[in-house]
């Protein structure tokens, strides 16, 4: 077992969820020169709990055994908060994509990582 697999899927999210943002957020910038308010509109199309669930419902046949396992113990996790905009399986796919993005950087799947975040700004 990976040692970053040891982690609860919700640290592992939490990992995930800055790794997403940063790289929505550099792919915005790489757009022409816009307003503060124009970048976060932008970004938050794709940093959200509906388009990560959907990113993940798109990547889950190419998933293998261990980035499958990792969806599963993080969509099975018991978060302490709910929801506020999404219902709850929603955002467990959500959670559950981001636990596949912060498992992949903190494993030095770069390669696979990148992969990832490029379907997720489509």
């Amino acid at each position: 077992m990976n040692e970053f697999e040891k982690l609860s899927p919700l640290a592992l999210a939490f990992m995930g969820d800055a790794v997403h943002t940063a790289f929505v957020r550099k792919e915005v910038l790489k757009g022409q020169a816009n307003t503060q308010k124009n970048y976060h509109n932008t970004a938050k199309k794709f940093c959200n709990a509906q388009a990560q669930a959907e990113t993940l419902e798109n990547i889950m046949q190419s998933l293998n055994d261990e980035e499958k396992n990792i969806i599963r113990r993080a969509r099975n996790s018991h978060p302490k908060h709910n929801a506020k905009n999404y219902d709850e399986e929603t955002y467990k796919k959500a959670t559950a994509f981001e636990a596949l993005i912060g498992f992949l950087f903190l494993s030095e799947q770069t390669e696979r990582l990148n992969e990832i975040l490029k379907i997720s700004l489509k």
